[in-house]
């Protein structure tokens, strides 16, 4: 997309009544077909998070620790937490490799990577530290940067400003929201569908920058420096779909996936062509994001702490 509509992602899109027939509004919803499609995707998930990798201390890569905190690069094929089934996850690589106050592995936890995500994750030793990373968190007082590579071509930096729900007709995934998906919402009971489907979106907000130009299987691909300021789920890969770019390598938000083509937005000028798409991601044997940086209030210390961590790709 060019230089001079990169910074009015979203604003543009909502100002207009060209809005709703951007983005699928749907008639309505087959409370059905949506249980049976939920069943199906997180079947197809479970299934996914078995293959999660168990880490010795030996492969855990440290990069700070303290009797507060610990800080670890993750890497990607690792779920962050073990979930219902107990698969091998960084919480329990890291709580039997240092344990922690409570010996309890889930009060180490203050923050999650999505599986396919590598990079810098932060751990709490102690009631305290897990007491005030948490509410770091929910404040946003941690900065985190990630890097990733999109397929296609991007210039310049800006923002994307897009609000997130969940897709009612690809659940649990993401989707870009619009009024007329909130309003095919309207009338659901929470005991046929769940809670969760039924929140009011949530604004999100992307900031991205451009690192530099590479190819990849003969096609362009950018490499992004991006901070989602809002740090909503899935947030980097909807965001980024739905500027016509999305992360190589996503096999949900990306070409072919199980979530809604292009985050759900019907028409996008500009982006990566599905050629372009399917020859990228023809090569790529793994999602290409990683949280490449980390800063917040020590919990101890009372200091601004930062960390980085190099992308793997």
């Amino acid at each position: 997309f060019a230089p001079q509509n990169q910074k009015a992602w979203g604003t543009a899109l909502r100002s207009t009544l060209e809005y709703d027939a951007l983005v699928s509004a749907g008639p309505g919803v087959d409370v059905e077909a949506f249980k049976a499609k939920l069943a199906e995707n997180k079947g197809k998930m479970a299934e996914k998070d078995k293959t999660s990798k168990a880490l010795s201390k030996e492969d855990l890569k440290i990069i700070h620790e303290d009797e507060h905190i610990i800080v670890v690069d993750k890497p990607a094929g690792v779920l962050s937490v073990p979930g219902k089934e107990g698969n091998p996850s960084m919480q329990q690589a890291v709580f039997d490799a240092y344990g922690c106050e409570s010996g309890n592995s889930g009060k180490m936890i203050c923050h999650r990577l999505g599986m396919d995500t590598s990079g810098l994750m932060i751990f709490a030793r102690t009631d305290h530290a897990l007491r005030d990373l948490n509410a770091q968190f929910r404040t946003r007082k941690v900065t985190r940067q990630y890097e990733a590579l999109v397929c296609g071509s991007v210039e310049g930096s800006g923002s994307i400003d897009l609000p997130l729900m969940m897709d009612y007709e690809n659940p649990p995934y993401m989707t870009v929201s619009t009024e007329g998906k909130q309003r095919a919402l309207i009338g659901l009971d929470s005991d046929d569908v769940g809670k969760r489907i039924l929140e009011n979106e949530k604004a999100s907000l992307t900031e991205y920058e451009v690192v530099g130009t590479e190819e990849i299987a003969g096609s362009p691909v950018t490499r992004l420096s991006l901070t989602s300021v809002t740090g909503r789920t899935h947030q980097l890969n909807v965001h980024c779909a739905a500027i016509g770019h999305p992360i190589v390598g996503d096999k949900v938000y990306g070409i072919g996936g199980d979530a809604a083509p292009n985050g759900g937005v019907e028409s996008i000028d500009g982006g990566a062509s599905e050629d372009v798409q399917k020859a990228i991601n023809g090569e790529a044997s793994a999602m290409c994001v990683h949280a490449k940086s980390i800063s917040f209030r020590h919990p101890g210390t009372r200091e601004t702490v930062s960390f980085e961590s190099a992308a793997p790709f």
